[in-house]
């Protein structure tokens, strides 16, 4: 299984320019698979947007009231009919985020699946830059069998990214331990 293993270098080259700069998303939100957008606060505050997505389901990756959570709740999106779930994760390399993949999994998988097979789920955290992301690659792993590299290439192919260290490591984690299962697909790189 020795060539699913992923270094962080690997991951960080991935998210850097041809200079080695890491660039910041040029529009609030972006479709990074279909039928899963990657956003930032503006887009998760602004229903009449989600509702103009077609979304069905928000995934809040920054769920609290510090300056750097986003504080929204089910009740925020229940008058639009928009299913919630909130994730308190904070952008620190120290985090642990991946207590927090199945889950977040499970509601991405569920909200693909709603309204026979056309929900839509907008992923977000407050820049949609590193918490956000990192719960989307973890989906593309552990419900569509790509491997880390090719799920990180994927989101980054559409959006400006830039999970941390700290959640590159555990995503490399994940690979591994998927790999060791073979619950992993090695796909296009």
């Amino acid at each position: 299984m020795s060539d699913f293993s992923v270094t962080l270098e690997q991951l960080n080259d991935l998210l850097t320019d041809e200079r080695g700069f890491y660039c910041w998303p040029t529009k609030h939100y972006h479709e990074v698979y279909p039928r899963i957008y990657v956003g930032n606060a503006f887009g998760a505050m602004s229903v009449t947007c989600l509702k103009r997505l077609g979304i069905t389901h928000v995934l809040n990756a920054a769920e609290g009231n510090s300056l750097m959570h986003v504080n929204t709740n089910a009740e925020f999106y229940e008058d639009a009919a928009i299913a919630y779930h909130g994730v308190p994760a904070s952008d620190t390399d120290h985090f642990d985020l991946s207590v927090f993949f199945e889950e977040a999994a499970d509601f991405m998988e569920r909200a693909l699946a709603h309204k026979n097979g056309k929900g839509k789920v907008y992923v977000h955290c407050r820049e949609g830059y590193s918490r956000s992301p990192t719960l989307v690659i973890a989906f593309l792993m552990l419900r569509q069998r790509l491997d880390v590299h090719t799920a990180l290439a994927t989101v980054r192919h559409e959006r400006e990214i830039g999970p941390n260290d700290g959640f590159l490591r555990q995503l490399c984690q994940l690979n591994q331990r998927l790999a060791a299962k073979g619950d992993v697909t090695k796909s296009g790189s």
